[in-house]
């Protein structure tokens, strides 16, 4: 089952969930995604694509849950969008999609062109108070230093109402050192070093600049004590039979990989 976070305290509580998406948390989806994974650097399109078309499926799943239509019509901030794998997406289910990136290169990086791309950090989101319907970030917070911040950003740009989903990868799961691993185990500075003795150059996401140790139980406290209603938390890559793990301190910071977040604004 999902988790829910009490109000006043770190430890999750169990609710049982009736949400479209934990129908479609198949084994056959966690499957796809995580073997998708080795296409992350070979061919990002491919690893991006889907990852893409899971999350267009999981907030318009949660969208639907809360308020019960869809995304057509709505506004949606996608923080840290990147080079715009995910514009197709949202646009093809009728929602208005507008990206933040802090790193031109980045935006750039894939040669797509999205009409919605908007230059700024997470961290000091360069919009107005309640202007999206639904804001979301992917993989983001683990390459910034002050997540949870960011975090707080996303929930004052979002319209009462509307829909917070934060994804991030967990540092101490198998991908938290992202083309560093397993090595990140060691510690993230070793794992850097060792990267950049075998292959003659720094990793693209180099420990204490663009990547950072955010565990699970960061994620938990800030759904603790956040303004926004916390409707459920669970890992991304899991089938729903195996969301209890989120409820295990020390495995949860092993075995979950990706902690989501899925709040409303109050």
């Amino acid at each position: 089952m999902p988790i829910a976070t009490h109000p006043t305290t770190e430890q999750p509580v169990q609710r049982r969930d009736r949400s479209r998406f934990a129908r479609r948390a198949t084994l056959r989806r966690s499957l796809r995604l995580l073997t998708s994974f080795r296409f992350e650097q070979s061919d990002p399109a491919r690893f991006y694509g889907g990852i893409a078309t899971d999350s267009a499926e999981l907030i318009g799943d949660f969208y639907a849950d809360i308020t019960g239509r869809d995304l057509t019509g709505t506004v949606v901030l996608d923080v840290g969008g990147g080079p715009g794998y995910f514009a197709d997406e949202f646009t093809e289910v009728g929602a208005r999609y507008v990206s933040v990136e802090p790193d031109p290169s980045e935006m750039h990086a894939a040669g797509l062109r999205v009409s919605g791309s908007v230059r700024g950090s997470g961290m000091a989101l360069p919009f107005r108070d309640n202007a999206f319907d639904v804001c979301f970030s992917s993989n983001v917070a683990e390459h910034v230093p002050q997540p949870w911040l960011m975090a707080d950003e996303m929930v004052r740009v979002t319209k009462p109402g509307g829909l917070i989903v934060y994804s991030y990868t967990v540092w101490h799961g198998p991908f938290g050192g992202h083309e560093t691993g397993l090595w990140h185990y060691l510690g993230g500075e070793f794992a850097a070093r060792r990267y950049r003795r075998k292959n003659g150059h720094e990793p693209k996401n180099r420990f204490g600049r663009s990547l950072f140790a955010v565990t699970a139980a960061d994620g938990l406290h800030w759904a603790a004590t956040t303004s926004a209603d916390v409707r459920t938390i669970f890992p991304r890559y899991h089938p729903h039979w195996a969301w209890w793990l989120v409820r295990v301190p020390a495995i949860r910071e092993l075995l979950v990989s990706n902690l989501v977040v899925v709040a409303t604004k109050a």
